[in-house]
């Protein structure tokens, strides 16, 4: 036997086995890749105190939990209470069921039952309530397209669509308002 018949002999089966090999690879699906819906962090049972550009506080959020997406880092929290304070240093406090915050902080999705309430020391103690309220911190506007009903002593006043500017107090219903006079006599 030559070497000439033995390098064919080699290369014919390493062609033949390589052959086979790719053959039988090809029916081989490669296997998905595990979708990560983990979060990236977890936080339980905390208070986080956010500054304004002034280092004065803006707002303080508590909640029992709160987990940050790692695909868009936007924040999703279960029964948040966010504390807002009022010129006199006095919180207003913002409650509902969940609460999505963007990855920036500019903006934050309120909802199921969101109940806003005025600080326990003020002159006319209101109550705000929603199903879906976005605020928009940086901007002072806090907006909705569902109902709103805004309870004070003596009044009720409700409506679909609803803005208010937080720096200035001043709010529009956008349609179907309503009033109601309730006299503390009656009560």
């Amino acid at each position: 036997m030559n070497w000439r018949m033995v390098l064919g002999l080699v290369l014919l089966a390493a062609a033949i086995l390589s052959g086979w090999s790719a053959w039988k690879q090809r029916d081989v699906a490669e296997p998905d890749a595990p979708s990560s819906e983990r979060p990236d962090y977890l936080m339980r049972n905390f208070e986080v105190i956010s500054l304004d550009d002034q280092g004065q506080e803006s707002i303080t959020l508590r909640a029992p939990e709160m987990q940050r997406n790692p695909k868009d880092q936007t924040f999703t929290i279960a029964t948040p209470l966010f504390l807002l304070p009022d010129s006199q240093g006095h919180h207003w406090e913002m409650r509902s069921r969940t609460a999505w915050v963007s990855a920036r902080g500019d903006e934050m999705r309120l909802s199921g039952d969101v109940k806003g309430t005025s600080p326990k020391d003020a002159a006319v103690p209101t109550t705000f309530d929603t199903q879906r309220l976005n605020v928009f911190p940086r901007k002072n506007l806090a907006s909705t397209d569902d109902a709103v009903t805004i309870t004070r002593p003596g009044s009720i006043l409700s409506g679909v669509g609803f803005e208010t500017n937080t720096k200035t107090k001043q709010y529009t219903f956008k349609s179907q308002v309503k009033t109601r006079y309730e006299p503390t006599s009656a009560r």
